[in-house]
């Protein structure tokens, strides 16, 4: 593998090979001001000036000498000879036209070019360099304690000091040489490399799509709103919000709104809604449009969050033919277009809703968002849909260059963007599950304490042998429907959906719902234990079995297999008899030691649980 080169480096192209964006200020070409850059006044007085010249020539009949000038001066300024200029000034004024090729704007009055370019104060620059390292650091102190310290550490100095001691400017002067200093060299030392460069470097622009799902963009963010819930009415908090937008069209793709923050699961639910048809019968509310976005899109743009470096995210996009373009790190205005709906939403159409919250503490102000907050997660759910398909995709951007339903349908009708059969779809929703590992026992599978397995999964054991390699099986979870697992089979080829059987899993419950519960469960469970009395029936148990083995030892004793059976045909429980000594001294027999059977020896009934998601 070769290394990479870049094909714009400064050592590979010259000045004029570059392209114009990446040429440096001292190899730009800069053109001359023009007449437009000065003020009225100065482009009031050039034109006179230019007017004079005009007149001058059009009588001068030689040189541009005193003795050709003076008399036509003289016959224009007749009645005005205070305004008078002289001869050498129109000179001058002729040569500075002829010079710039009869540019006007060398008529203009240079006062920018006026002013003593020496300093006026000299001798402190060192007391001032010292000043400057402490006004220069990541603590950013205020202009007024540099020169604070710059002034204390003169007239320190200056103390020993009899003849020419060192001078102090002003405070006014010692704040026009700290402003007058590059704006990235003090932005660099006070506020870090990253904020440098987003303040003053220069910031190129994408290469723009040619086609609908060319290039999309995902990112999560906190909605600025506060919901409630829809039969406890009470607030909920902020919900997270995933989007994923196509960048060519402007459309929205799909979303996933939940309150777990975001997460591969987030991530692939979004990505799910953003390439199947959107069936939008569930809502129950009117749309008067319909959401026709929909489909593989080649590339995923992303930024560098922990969701979207996981494994499962990259093998399931590689799998579905999506390729993943991750953007350097604290850069997002590398991925422009979702950053800039989130601020459409939050600012323009959560803007007027109650229970709206605010990024900054001073325009909150005495409004309280949880107390304001009225607006139900369904009825968020539903309207977040009809903002969707029925104002966003229908209104223009606000730079009037399209209206991204029309953008959409435009590239639809020219190139279609490949559709998904069900099968595909099914296929789809298994690959971008919760990838986990569990074995394989003859009870099925375990995870977090809930069993799966199904009379299809028992021919499956039942027709392929096990090793205690292949025992170990890829499962693909769904986090919102613990009802269900998809199990890869090698010899099938394939996954198999495979069931709860337990009772919990009858209705559509999450993992996170599921773990809560069992959690509060094992919370209640425990509250109602007695401990004090437990521990000490089990302190009573062990006591009475080691008086037991005392007595034992003491007394002649018999196998503990034929021991076991004769308490068995004693028949000795909590009931009756506690001995197995019999009433009639007849001995009892000995019976055969039983084995186990081995037939089911493989199939190990030990799994691990669930981890955490």
């Amino acid at each position: 593998m070769t290394d990479f080169k870049d094909e714009f480096a400064p050592s590979q192209l010259t000045p004029q090979q570059t392209p114009a964006q990446y040429i440096k200020l001292d190899d730009a070409v800069i053109l001359p001001r023009d007449l437009q850059t000065y003020s009225e006044h100065q482009q009031a007085i050039a034109t006179k000036k230019l007017i004079l010249l005009s007149q001058i020539e059009s009588r001068l009949s030689g040189g541009w000498t005193e003795k050709n000038l003076t008399p036509i001066l003289n016959e224009l300024f007749k009645d005005d000879h205070e305004n008078c200029p002289s001869w050498r000034t129109v000179t001058r004024w002729y040569k500075a036209l002829k010079d710039t090729q009869g540019s006007v704007s060398s008529l203009a009055e240079q006062h920018h070019r006026k002013g003593n370019r020496t300093a006026k104060v000299t001798g402190d620059e060192p007391f001032f360099e010292e000043a400057l390292s402490r006004f220069l650091d990541s603590k950013r102190p205020a202009i007024a304690r540099a020169y604070e310290f710059y002034k204390d550490r003169i007239i320190i100095a200056n103390e020993h000091i009899v003849e020419g001691k060192i001078p102090i400017i002003s405070y006014t002067s010692f704040a026009k040489r700290i402003r007058s200093l590059p704006p990235y060299e003090q932005a660099l030392t006070r506020f870090g490399k990253f904020k440098a460069d987003q303040w003053f470097s220069y910031c190129a622009s994408h290469e723009p799509p040619t086609r609908i799902l060319q290039r999309v963009e995902i990112d999560h963010t906190p909605l600025d709103l506060i919901v409630i819930d829809d039969k406890l009415y009470i607030p909920l908090g902020r919900p997270y919000l995933t989007l994923i937008i196509d960048v060519y069209s402007g459309c929205i793709l799909g979303f996933h709104i939940s309150f777990n923050p975001p997460s591969y699961d987030s991530t692939a639910k979004a990505i799910s809604h953003a390439i199947k048809p959107k069936d939008l019968s569930h809502l129950n509310i009117d749309l008067k449009n319909e959401w026709p976005c929909y489909g593989k899109f080649e590339t995923l743009v992303v930024d560098n969050g922990a969701e979207f470096w996981s494994k499962s995210l990259e093998l399931a996009c590689k799998d579905a033919g999506i390729n993943i373009q991750y953007n350097p790190v604290r850069k997002p205005w590398l991925k422009p277009f979702i950053e800039r709906l989130f601020g459409v939403i939050n600012q323009l159409h959560l803007s007027e809703m109650p229970g709206k919250t605010f990024s900054n503490i001073f325009e909150k102000g005495d409004y309280n968002s949880s107390k304001d907050a009225v607006i139900r997660f369904s009825t968020f759910i539903n309207e977040f849909h009809r903002w969707v398909v029925d104002v966003y995709h229908q209104q223009p951007d606000s730079r009037q260059t399209r209206i991204p339903i029309m953008k959409w349908r435009e590239s639809c009708n020219i190139l279609p963007p490949p559709m998904m059969t069900p099968n595909d779809e099914m296929r789809f929703n298994a690959i971008m599950g919760k990838t986990v590992t569990r074995t394989l026992t003859r009870n099925g599978f375990t995870l977090d304490g809930l069993r799966y397995d199904s009379t299809a999964l028992a021919d499956y054991r039942k027709q392929y042998p096990q090793s205690q390699k292949t025992r170990q099986k890829t499962i693909k979870i769904d986090p919102d429907d613990i009802a269900t697992i998809k199990v890869f089979l090698e010899e099938i080829d394939g996954y198999l959906e495979v069931p709860c059987t337990e009772h919990l899993a009858d209705n559509k419950t999450s993992w996170y719902q599921y773990k809560t519960i069992r959690k509060h469960h094992k919370q209640i469970i425990a509250a109602q234990v007695d401990e004090l009395n437990l521990a000490k029936a089990r302190m009573t148990i062990k006591e009475n079995i080691a008086q037991e083995q005392t007595l034992q030892t003491s007394q002649k004793t018999t196998k503990l297999q034929s021991a076991k059976n004769q308490a068995r045909l004693a028949n000795i429980s909590d009931k009756k008899p506690t001995t197995i000594v019999p009433e009639s001294s007849k001995p009892l027999s000995n019976t055969r030691n039983a084995t186990k059977p081995d037939a089911f020896s493989s199939w190990d009934d030990d799994s691990d649980d669930l981890e955490a998601f």
